[in-house]
């Protein structure tokens, strides 16, 4: 099943489609400033009876080394069959559109990258007929963007950062760049970055974090899908809030209980409570005194007995 995650991870090349130019420029690569870039069709089926698509295809033109493809891939896990996968990709790629094509993988863990980057050759025995070798970036090569004012030069590679360091252990500070960040643009800039923030980011613990630095440092948020999220955090402060209510509530009718039947117990042996006596046993609001004060009625002599116990 494709999550959120996943999407966020490739369809950020769709909404910013020069983004690839500047992740080459992050990774050290030689790759020619594009000229322009165009959204190709994903569907890469070869027959009906085998369903090939390519999470996002994009036409990037170049005035020095002319155009090529870019597929860009989401990969979550490990998987063995996606090598094969990605080899068939590039072929039907290079006949179909007879343009060199370029992969680049998107991975959110250290190990998944690892893994993505080894270079897998086709062929038999030594001699490969082709070699798939994508170009991966992952928590390894993309830089962690801790200064506000870069991540405002570059939105679109910061949020690329953002998502793919998702389960970094700095992924509390990178959130926290990113929501001062966003207070510094307009609302038709921040509102996407702050909605592929959360996809990216999807069932990891920083999906909570970043929640709250958007309900504290972006009150004025005004996406639907934030105003849901903002409606669930409410719907659950407020279940919080009555919980604790309740157990206040409960607290306080135990208490009194317990006061009743140190007073029932007294009442019962005939001993005398004094007013003053009477109002510190029902003004106690700690159910460990009581109790003890319950024991020490049921064998005292006389009323002073049963404070005996402190």
């Amino acid at each position: 099943m494709v999550s959120s995650s996943h999407e966020a991870m490739h369809r950020i090349f769709q909404d910013h489609p020069t983004l690839f130019s500047r992740v080459s420029e992050t990774l050290g690569l030689p790759f020619p400033s594009p000229t322009a870039v165009t959204a190709l069709p994903n569907d890469v089926t070869e027959t009906k009876a085998v369903d090939r698509r390519i999470d996002t295809l994009l036409r990037i033109d170049t005035e020095s080394h002319g155009p090529f493809l870019l597929a860009v891939e989401a990969q979550k896990k490990k998987d063995p069959e996606k090598s094969a996968s990605w080899g068939y990709y590039l072929a039907y790629l290079r006949s179909k559109y007879r343009l060199p094509p370029l992969l680049l993988v998107i991975c959110q863990d250290r190990a998944t990258a690892e893994w993505a980057a080894r270079p897998d050759p086709i062929g038999f025995c030594s001699w490969p007929s082709l070699t798939v070798r994508p170009l991966v970036v992952g928590p390894g090569n993309m830089p962690v963007i801790s200064d506000p004012a870069e991540a405002v030069d570059d939105l679109a590679l910061a949020t690329l950062s953002t998502i793919v360091h998702g389960a970094s252990p700095d992924i509390e500070g990178i959130l926290k760049t990113m929501s001062t960040a966003l207070r510094a643009v307009p609302d038709d800039v921040r509102d996407p970055v702050v909605e592929f923030i959360f996809q990216g980011l999807d069932k990891l613990p920083a999906a909570d974090i970043w929640r709250k630095l958007v309900v504290v440092d972006l009150s004025f948020y005004k996406s639907s899908f934030f105003q849901e999220v903002r409606a669930e955090a409410k719907a659950e402060a407020k279940a919080e809030a009555k919980a604790e209510a309740r157990a206040e509530v409960r607290a306080e009718a135990t208490t009194a209980r317990a006061a009743e039947d140190v007073l029932a117990v007294l009442d019962m042996r005939g001993l005398d409570v004094p007013e003053e006596a009477r109002a510190r046993i029902t003004g106690c609001d700690d159910p460990d005194v009581l109790r003890g004060w319950l024991r020490q009625a049921v064998v005292a002599t006389c009323v002073d007995d049963v404070f005996r116990t402190e």
